[in-house]
């Protein structure tokens, strides 16, 4: 039986679910990221007496685990990711194009992607052909909350991060 078996038999890949929410992703404010059972597991602490945005993610128990910042004099938005003193991830926003596009940048580990409408918060993330996470205010019933659903064998807390540079960068009158 499992000889003739195709892609579309396979179970999907489990995911972890989150809730945001995007009235309090502003310029130091500090927020709970929560869990699908609404417990409290990650904090982004907003740092207010920086030049540039900045961010930080930070486990439950307040430990950090990734530092976010925006570069300043820049010709297109950017976001730097660290993980202590290595930078993890560099995002950029695409300037020319129809629709919305983010190009996340790990060095040597590739390049994810992120497309969608990001104002509305509906897009997903990619790397290859591979989906690595979706985010939609169309699961939440709760106003100004949206869901992150994030294949539960990536790097959650830097897809969560990537879900914050998108945020800020998309919603910088905030």
């Amino acid at each position: 039986m499992g000889l003739f078996r195709n892609k579309h038999d396979e179970a999907p890949p489990a995911t972890a679910m989150f809730q945001m929410q995007q009235r309090m992703l502003s310029f130091g404010d500090d927020f709970w990221i929560e869990n699908g059972l609404g417990q409290k597991v990650y904090k982004v602490d907003g740092k207010v007496m920086h030049v540039r945005k900045t961010f930080v993610l930070e486990d439950a128990q307040g430990n950090e685990l990734l530092k976010i910042a925006g570069r300043v004099l820049r010709v297109r938005d950017t976001m730097v990711i660290e993980r202590g003193d290595e930078t993890v991830a560099t995002l950029h926003k695409h300037l020319i194009g129809f629709r919305d596009r983010f190009t996340i940048d790990l060095g040597e580990h590739g390049e994810m992607f992120a497309r969608g409408n990001f104002v509305d918060h509906e897009y997903k993330i990619w790397r290859d052909d591979l989906e690595l996470a979706e985010v939609s205010k169309r699961w939440m019933r709760v106003r100004d909350t949206y869901g992150i659903s994030i294949r539960q064998d990536e790097d959650i807390p830097l897809i969560l991060a990537v879900c914050v540079c998108i945020d800020a960068i998309s919603h910088e009158t905030r």
